[in-house]
């Protein structure tokens, strides 16, 4: 067993404070921060576009979605013109999915249900 001083960390003593009661509790809750101001700017390249096609590829690092629009040009034939991709890191695509949930069950509260075309379902491993 070391005779080390449990209150003494990297030869810094920590000062004798008593073990919070239940009752004292309500005095160590931590205050949130204060969200920062935040200004959006459109960088000078920024652009809008309409996309009815997104491709995805993840991996370890990140999430790859490709945008584009989608043609039929037949019956049997799909042309795809992609124009962005966007590499969005795990965290931010966890976030995307939340937004995304609240924001389609938003629309489908005031407009009704919105339906897929289950042609355009992934039937099995996507790769």
């Amino acid at each position: 067993m070391s005779d080390v001083n449990p209150l003494i960390i990297r030869g810094f003593p920590l000062p004798h404070l008593p073990f919070p009661t239940e009752d004292s509790l309500h005095f160590l809750v931590m205050s949130i921060p204060a969200q920062p101001n935040v200004k959006l700017n459109n960088a000078p390249d920024y652009r809008e576009a309409y996309a009815n096609s997104v491709q995805m590829r993840v991996n370890v690092w990140d999430f790859f979605m490709v945008f584009g629009t989608l043609q039929q040009q037949s019956e049997t034939q799909v042309e795809i013109r992609n124009f962005q991709g966007i590499y969005l890191s795990p965290q931010q695509a966890k976030a995307l999915l939340g937004l995304l949930q609240q924001n389609v069950s938003g629309y489908e509260s005031a407009f009704g249900e919105i339906k897929l075309d289950p042609r355009m379902t992934p039937a099995g491993p996507v790769h």
